[in-house]
């Protein structure tokens, strides 16, 4: 089978994921509205429907990104930039894009991101938080007040 073929199939691989993705999360979003509609009994039903209602919130999250992922995949394909990494131009191997079909960098230049973490974004500083967009005034998680009662 030539690349163009396996590439071909990977597309249809993608369009399949994408709509089963799209249902699950169309899903998702419709039960988290529904949780945040119905009123909880007492204190623990509250506290499980908050749990659940976070869980929920969490796999969506991370079905969204996938989807993210996928359509970008699928856009790269129309766009004839698909199975090339976007760091270094080489051919990604067939068996890595089988694998992961979303993929965007070959495994070398996968690596070299990983191991300069954040996705590049080294110079995160989790230990700060800005109070919001347009303030630059820092807000240490030390000077924070939590109410664990």
């Amino acid at each position: 089978m030539s690349r163009k073929e396996a590439i071909l199939n990977l597309r249809e691989v993608l369009i399949k994921r994408r709509d089963a993705l799209r249902r699950v999360l169309a899903g998702d979003l419709s039960s988290l509205k529904e949780l945040r509609a119905q009123a909880s009994g007492d204190v623990v039903d509250a506290a499980l429907d908050s749990v659940h209602d976070e869980i929920s919130s969490q796999l969506a999250e991370v079905e969204s990104q996938e989807l993210a992922r996928t359509e970008n995949a699928l856009e790269r394909m129309r766009e004839g930039r698909y199975g090339v990494c976007e760091n270094c131009g080489t051919n990604i191997p067939m068996a890595r894009l089988q694998a992961l079909p979303y993929a965007t960098f070959c495994i070398k230049c996968q690596r070299e991101v990983e191991r300069e973490g954040s996705g590049g974004r080294a110079d995160a500083d989790w230990g700060r938080l800005l109070d919001s967009p347009g303030n630059d005034r820092d807000v240490s998680i030390n000077d924070m007040e939590l109410d664990v009662s």
